[in-house]
């Protein structure tokens, strides 16, 4: 028969580290990583604003940010929504054919990927907003645009980025 303190030792923060390797955990944001964008001084400061009004949940998915950390970047869920603040104009943006829809008043641009993901890139706004959606998570169509929507017109004004 064991003694308490050899139970309390199984345990211990080795017995959690297997468990979590058995059971495929990750730290909270080890798992996704996201480029940073690197603005200008005037969408810099719309991005950081925008970072601290982005909802904990999106489409029903708990906030993880990505790494590295940034008030540039956020996502939620796994596979994750990945959105990046101050991103450069898409060139897609110049084609008059392109995909757009309007999502609770921002306008998006839809640029599906080889990947089978689908990249959102707002319009009309004086910060670009990029939202990368999973392939895995089409089947909710625009949900997560939605929930991102207030916070994007209550931070990032109308207008023409730099």
């Amino acid at each position: 028969m064991s003694s308490p303190r050899r139970r309390r030792r199984l345990f211990g923060p080795s017995a959690l580290a297997l468990l979590c390797a058995v059971a495929g955990c990750s730290p909270a944001g080890g798992s996704v990583t996201a480029a940073v964008p690197s603005p200008a001084d005037s969408a810099d400061r719309l991005c950081r604003n925008l970072h601290g009004a982005l909802p904990e949940r999106v489409d029903g998915l708990d906030r993880g940010d990505p790494t590295p950390a940034s008030e540039l970047t956020a996502a939620w869920g796994d596979p994750a929504i990945i959105l990046r603040c101050g991103v450069p104009r898409p060139a897609k943006m110049n084609d008059p054919k392109a995909d757009s829809v309007e999502v609770n008043g921002v306008g998006w641009l839809m640029e599906p990927q080889d990947d089978g993901t689908f990249r959102f890139t707002t319009a009309l706004r004086r910060a670009y907003v990029e939202v990368t959606l999973p392939g895995s998570r089409k089947d909710r169509g625009l949900a997560p645009l939605t929930d991102l929507a207030e916070p994007v017109i209550a931070e990032v004004p109308e207008g023409i980025a730099d």
